[in-house]
């Protein structure tokens, strides 16, 4: 079987601004691609993504999840000993990260970050005109995720910098880039200082993580490292996962009536925004033998581009893709990833969102945009900058 080469380059500014647009095109292509312009292997279809994701000794995750290939280049920051480390080493730091994480610990949480949601949600429906990312999807998880995971009070707008730079840094060096290591200059040293156990406060998640990977036998600048690694999932994904799902609402207006008339839906919500418009859109790995996808081989050592937002609109898995369903199962959606390697943060932002709904749900009939979303580039993520929306009160 001859392999498709398609002249698509998945980092250009056109390409990030509309993903979907492309997306089509990789899908129908065939189950894996050549991507000519960045010289690498790629997958769409939901089938093959979802597979290879679950595949980690295969397609693995320690020679990087970007472009980058960390046997031949050196890494631009130490790796996450999460995201970017095969077993047995991901077993161990991932167990002593689930410990801490854990369903337990936020069910404990809740009240806390129930009661800041019904503040911010009084505050907002107040002013009925505000920007659905600033004022609600960057400031909800700032005003509890900081305090839970206990960086330092001041400079804490620097986790927002920096989780971007940390996605962008996915992808080629270009001037989306450029742009965010600019911006994010006193930001990475800022974070490196809070990962510190002397810099966290006593009782957080942060300390609790030191305390469980000494037992582990880690270092302690591995520990700062897995401190780092819950900072960058546990925020800008969830910051952009709101703002889309309140995109989705405001762009499906009957489904904002269906959550109100079942608020149980709000579990849903998020994963279904998530299938919807991927925060993450893509991820690399690297084969670590010859594999044959549908009479292609993929010979050992490649790089792969996995579209997790392309699978999550494919019509050979889900009906009417294209459309924000919160009647749709969502279960084998791929936007926290999948196999060992999902995303630690997701049960946080699951709840954070599931609060903010339970906040917006009595007192906000409807949710309609006022101006058009206005996107930030990023080498991985779907961002918002801007989501300007007016609510009309219950």
């Amino acid at each position: 079987m001859s392999l498709p080469a398609l002249a698509i380059d998945p980092f250009d500014e056109g390409f990030l601004r509309d993903p979907a647009t492309h997306h089509v095109a990789l899908r129908d292509a065939g189950p894996v691609v050549w991507l000519a312009p960045i010289q690498c292997y790629a997958m769409a279809r939901h089938a093959e993504v979802s597979a290879a994701l679950a595949d980690h000794a295969t397609y693995c995750s320690g020679r990087g999840v970007g472009l980058a290939d960390f046997a031949r280049e050196t890494p631009w920051r130490p790796p996450s000993l999460l995201l970017e480390t095969d077993r047995p080493r991901h077993d161990q730091t991932r167990g002593l990260m689930n410990k801490v994480v854990s369903l337990r610990a936020l069910q404990a949480l809740r009240p806390v970050w129930s009661a800041r949601a019904h503040e911010l949600a009084e505050r907002l429906v107040a002013r009925r005109r505000f920007d659905a990312v600033t004022d609600l999807g960057e400031a909800y998880p700032m005003l509890v995720f900081p305090d839970t995971v206990g960086v330092p009070q001041e400079g804490r707008e620097c986790l927002l910098r920096y989780a971007a730079a940390v996605f962008n840094a996915f992808g080629p060096r270009n001037a989306i880039f450029d742009e965010g290591e600019a911006a994010a200059a006193d930001a990475v040293g800022w974070v490196a200082n809070a990962c510190r156990r002397e810099s966290l406060a006593k009782g957080s998640w942060g300390t609790a993580i030191h305390s469980a990977a000494a037992d582990a036998g880690c270092s302690e600048a591995e520990a700062e490292r897995l401190v780092r690694s819950l900072l960058s999932a546990g925020v800008d994904t969830t910051v952009n996962g709101i703002g889309i799902m309140m995109l989705a609402f405001a762009t499906f207006p009957e489904q904002w009536a269906k959550l109100r008339a079942e608020p149980k839906l709000a579990r849903r919500a998020l994963d279904e925004s998530l299938r919807w418009d991927s925060t993450v859109q893509t991820f690399f790995r690297t084969t670590t033998r010859a594999v044959d996808i549908a009479g292609t081989t993929i010979p050992e050592g490649a790089k792969l581009l996995l579209f997790l937002a392309a699978a999550n609109r494919d019509p050979r898995r889900w009906d009417e893709p294209d459309r924000f369903d919160l009647g749709r199962p969502t279960s084998g959606h791929v936007g926290f990833g999948h196999g060992i390697h999902q995303c630690l943060g997701q049960m946080v932002a699951r709840l954070e969102a599931e609060l903010v709904l339970e906040a917006l749900i009595p007192r906000v009939a409807e949710i309609r945009l006022t101006g058009a979303p206005v996107r930030r580039l990023n080498n991985t993520l779907h961002a918002l900058a801007s989501l300007p929306i007016e609510i009309v009160p219950a």
